[in-house]
């Protein structure tokens, strides 16, 4: 009993000792699990907040600045790339807080290409359009010196030639003959009275008698009846005043003739193209009347005025005629290929790497020894229009590099963090409003554009003015759809047909104020066409073609074009950064030609052009 007793004390006390261990070894390992996972827990946490923090770029839509994504993507509005928007890194310590910070993956993404400024020389093609015209110095009018009646016309027709000296008409006149008298009384005077003598002659003389004529007085008996009026250079008669029995008095015309053996012709030059036009430029034109002919001349003068109504002035050359192959009135086309500063080189600035705003002109400077690409806004002054670049007057130095590709994506970042930028040079948030191209569109300006052509000045044109500018629109339409597909060259193609074809219009066909609104509105599409085709870049040809639709539109009001299909304006409020622009177009139907795929339904129909 004893020994029973004995042994279940042991048993006990080995049950609290297996107890009491397993407390112990399970205090440890859940103690220690919990520690591990609690440090674990942190780990993952500092490796995710160190994770996200490596790359701080935050991606926005240029149109719609509330939209902000930690990844790039498309914009959820309006299906747009979206742009890396990137906080300033805190490793450079003198960093300008104006400038635009961008990373090396931003800049790719958003196709930012730089060029360095420098010299070159300046060349510019301008087209002319001008008119063959009479060479004034060769006109001979000639008038009735003395009274009398026409007997004879050895000219019957107006554009007959004649030679120098050759007979025009015979006059019979009463006064002529008493002067032929008193020569031939004053002939025996000769040597006593040689001052009445001379009297005489120089009477004679007056009238338009050469030394041979008066001669042949002196050498008759009787003065002559009959008188001979004589032509004094070679030409064409270009006008005839009178008939066989005409009595005549003093100064009224008889004839005019003129030399055509050597021409005028007059071009026509807008006040942006004289600086590149000088004297002795050369000038290679065509007239339509002579296909695959071209001629070449030297600039021989500049009209010293400009015509306060049409805005331009006149540049004449000279051009033989002995083969009478040119006649006046004729149209021509013509080109110049100007160099000015020929022995200088000028800073030239591409056109690609401005931005305009109607009062300034913009580039973005990139700041140099810097670990990720970073742009400076900078206002710049221009001086005359190069081809595809400008001559730079003051603004940049030499060796400085700016942004020629990218720079509205770069202005758009500007923007979006309140810097300095095209449209706020003082810097904060702009606010959104209408565009075309560049220079915002006020609110009664966009109106005006929605309005019908019924509350607009209307022309009574003919209709063959109608014809020649309507072949405008149908390749406007195609340079459109060009634009819809993003086909930068067709663009460039189009542009050029439509130059053609507004060259080619007779502006002579319009009078009076319908002219002068023409000629208004002619330069600025002329203008807008030369930027699509000298542009780099589709978006850059994007911004003329919305100026261009826009005085285009002005035009088909204006002279109340129609075509065989309806046209339409419409309107989309999202290009240009929000700002807006129209396009026309020959179906409802919305195809944008701002977005093309990103946003091809974009858009609106304002009103149809009627």
């Amino acid at each position: 009993m004893k020994n029973s007793i004995q042994n279940i004390k042991e048993n006990y006390k080995l049950l609290l000792g297996v107890f009491f261990l397993g407390l112990v070894f399970g205090w440890l390992f859940f103690h220690s699990s919990a520690e591990a996972s609690h440090s674990v827990s942190e780990i993952e946490s500092h490796e995710r907040h160190n994770h996200e923090s490596s790359d701080p770029t935050t991606w926005t839509c240029s149109m719609h600045p509330q939209i902000k994504q930690d990844k790039p993507g498309l914009c959820p509005i309006c299906a747009m790339d979206l742009i890396p928007l990137t906080k300033v890194s805190s490793v450079d310590e003198d960093i300008d807080p104006n400038e635009i910070m961008m990373s090396e993956s931003a800049a790719k993404l958003a196709e930012i290409q730089t060029s360095t400024v420098a010299k070159g020389r300046a060349k510019k093609l301008i087209y002319l359009q001008g008119k063959v015209e009479i060479d004034e110095r060769n006109i001979a009018e000639l008038t009735a010196r003395f009274g009398g009646r026409i007997e004879k016309l050895f000219i019957n027709f107006t554009g007959q030639n004649v030679k120098k000296g050759e007979k025009l008409a015979t006059i019979y006149s009463p006064e002529l003959v008493t002067a032929q008298r008193e020569l031939l009384e004053a002939v025996a005077y000769k040597e006593s009275r040689p001052s009445l003598y001379n009297a005489a002659r120089g009477k004679l003389k007056l009238w338009d008698l050469n030394e041979e004529q008066i001669d042949a007085i002196e050498g008759s008996a009787e003065p002559q009846l009959y008188f001979d009026i004589l032509s004094p250079i070679t030409g064409t008669v270009s006008m005839r005043h009178v008939a066989i029995g005409d009595y005549v008095k003093e100064g009224k015309p008889l004839f005019q003739v003129v030399d055509l053996s050597k021409l005028w012709v007059m071009f026509d030059a807008y006040e942006s193209d004289l600086p590149w036009i000088k004297l002795d430029d050369k000038i290679s034109f065509t007239v339509q009347s002579l296909p695959g002919k071209k001629f070449t001349a030297k600039v021989s003068y500049i009209d010293p005025f400009i015509n306060g109504k049409t805005r331009i002035t006149k540049v004449r050359v000279e051009i033989p005629n002995a083969e009478l192959s040119l006649k006046p009135e004729m149209f021509t086309s013509g080109l110049v290929e100007s160099k000015i500063a020929e022995n200088t080189s000028l800073i030239l600035i591409p056109k690609s790497a401005i931005l305009w705003t109607g009062k300034r002109a913009v580039v973005y400077v990139k700041v140099p020894n810097r670990k990720s690409p970073s742009f400076r806004y900078r206002e710049i002054v221009l001086g005359a229009e190069a081809g595809a670049f400008y001559v730079l007057t003051e603004g940049l130095e030499l060796g400085e590099e700016i942004a020629t590709n990218g720079v509205f994506k770069i202005d758009a970042a500007a923007q979006l963090q309140g810097l300095p930028s095209m449209m706020n040079p003082d810097g904060g948030r702009v606010s959104t409003g209408h565009n075309h191209g560049g220079e915002t569109m006020s609110e009664a300006e966009m109106a005006q554009m929605e309005k019908p052509n019924e509350s607009k000045q209307i022309f009574e044109v003919p209709q063959a003015f109608k014809e020649q500018v309507s072949q405008s629109i149908l390749t406007y339409l195609k340079m459109k759809d060009a634009f819809v597909k993003a086909e930068e060259k067709q663009v460039t193609e189009e542009a050029g047909k439509i130059l053609s074809d507004l060259n080619k219009v007779n502006m002579e066909l319009l009078k009076g104020e319908a002219h002068n609104v023409w000629m208004k509105l002619l330069d600025p599409l002329k203008n807008d066409l030369n930027g699509i085709i000298e542009m780099d870049g589709i978006e850059m040809k994007r911004s003329h073609f919305s100026d261009f639709s826009n005085t285009l539109t002005e035009v088909i009001d204006a002279f109340s074009l129609k075509m065989e299909s309806p046209l339409y304006l419409e309107y989309c409020p999202m290009a240009f950064n929000d700002q807006g622009a129209f396009w026309i177009s020959a179906e409802k139907e919305i195809r944008n030609p701002y977005f093309g795929d990103k946003m091809l339904k974009c858009g609106e129909v304002k009103r149809e052009l009627k």
